[in-house]
C-alpha cells in the first residue's frame, strides 16, 4: 500500500497535514509518478489508525493544490498537471513549517529565518 506514510502521534503537526506533507513532498520530488494510484480513504485511515476525515482532509488540499486529481470512483492519482513550483514551493514550505514545530521556535523566528535565508 502507501507505506512511505507514516504519521507521528507525538507531533505537533495535525495528523491531516502530517499526510498532505508527505504526499506533497514526493510528488514533488518525483518518488510518486504521475498517475500513481494513492490508497483510498478509508484504506489509509485505517492503516494509519486515523479518522476518515483527517485523510479526506489532507486528499481535499492536495487536490485544491493540483497536486493529486480524484476520479470520482476510480480512485484519487497524482496529477499530470498543476502548478509544479507552486507545488513544489508548497511543500518545501510545509516540510520547513514541520522542522520549526519540532525545534520549538516560534513564527516570528521562523519568517525572519527564511527571510535571511532569501536574501543570501
Amino acid at each position: 500500500m502507501a507505506d512511505f506514510i507514516r504519521v507521528d502521534p507525538t507531533s505537533r503537526v495535525p495528523p491531516y497535514e502530517q499526510i498532505r506533507s508527505i504526499v506533497a513532498i514526493a510528488v514533488a520530488n518525483g518518488e510518486l509518478p504521475v498517475g500513481y494510484r494513492l490508497p483510498t480513504v478509508r484504506a489509509l485511515a485505517g492503516q494509519l489508525s486515523v479518522a476518515v476525515n483527517t485523510v479526506a482532509r489532507a486528499y481535499r488540499e492536495l487536490e485544491q493544490a493540483g497536486v493529486v486529481e480524484t476520479r470520482g470512483r476510480s480512485g484519487t492519482f497524482v496529477a499530470a498537471g498543476g502548478d509544479d513550483q507552486r507545488a513544489e514551493a508548497l511543500a518545501a514550505a510545509r516540510a520547513y513549517a514541520e522542522v520549526i514545530s519540532r525545534v520549538g521556535l516560534d513564527h516570528d523566528e521562523a519568517v525572519e529565518i527564511l527571510r535571511a535565508a532569501l536574501r543570501g
